[in-house]
């Protein structure tokens, strides 16, 4: 049964490992400043500015508050603009950078609230410019919880890559539907379901450790 399916399970690994990797590191890259720019320009942070606060802070919540199906119907318009196409792994990734980037942002910025407001107060009376304690104070302090954040992203980014088969997104979500389901086949789903709990594990394991590593107290 195996020998026929292990090619398309190998397949599919790859194109959510691929899908999954690359949408986090592009959600990373636009998430992380957008968490430090909602921290510190809220009321009483280094660059207060209430109303600038607000308004993302209203973005954020909008994209948030769309279920991932619903954005990736929505937005295929969009997709089929920036790559060409709303069908494959690559176009699957538009709306899962979309879905990620404002959580990362939520949960950074929740990291930062967590770090010492004295640490703050003792680089500003030293003369450090804003940009000096975002980068030498803020960030180290609330890196791993930065991290453990991060890795909650990534498992998320997982199931909805796997949602993302529903449209031909590629990968084990696609797979599970074309074979296991429409095909009754079910011990491709069953497949596909245990490497995506294999994934879960080793993503939670390895963000485990990485966090822990990173944490000096």
């Amino acid at each position: 049964m195996f020998s026929d399916m292990l090619p398309l399970l190998t397949k599919a690994l790859g194109e959510t490992l691929y899908m999954v990797s690359v949408s986090m590191l592009i959600a990373t890259v636009l998430g992380v400043p957008l968490g430090v720019l909602l921290h510190t320009t809220d009321k009483g942070g280094i660059l207060a500015s209430p109303t600038l606060n607000r308004v993302i802070g209203a973005v954020v919540n909008a994209i948030r508050s769309i279920p991932f199906i619903i954005l990736m119907v929505a937005i295929i318009p969009f997709t089929r603009l920036l790559v060409g196409s709303a069908i494959g792994t690559t176009a699957a990734m538009v709306p899962l950078v979309i879905a990620s980037v404002p959580f990362i942002g939520r949960q950074v910025e929740t990291s930062l609230k967590e770090v010492p407001y004295g640490l703050v107060e003792a680089a500003l009376s030293m003369g450090a410019t804003p940009f000096d304690i975002i980068r030498k104070v803020l960030l180290p302090e609330a890196m791993p919880g930065i991290v453990a954040q991060l890795t909650t992203v990534v498992i998320a980014l997982v199931g909805e890559s796997a949602m993302a088969g529903a449209i031909g997104g590629g990968g084990l979500g696609d797979l599970a539907i074309r074979y296991g389901y429409q095909r009754f086949r079910p011990e491709v789903m069953l497949a596909t379901v245990v490497i995506l709990i294999a994934l879960v594990q080793l993503v939670q394991f390895v963000g485990n450790r990485l966090a822990k590593s990173l944490n000096k107290k």
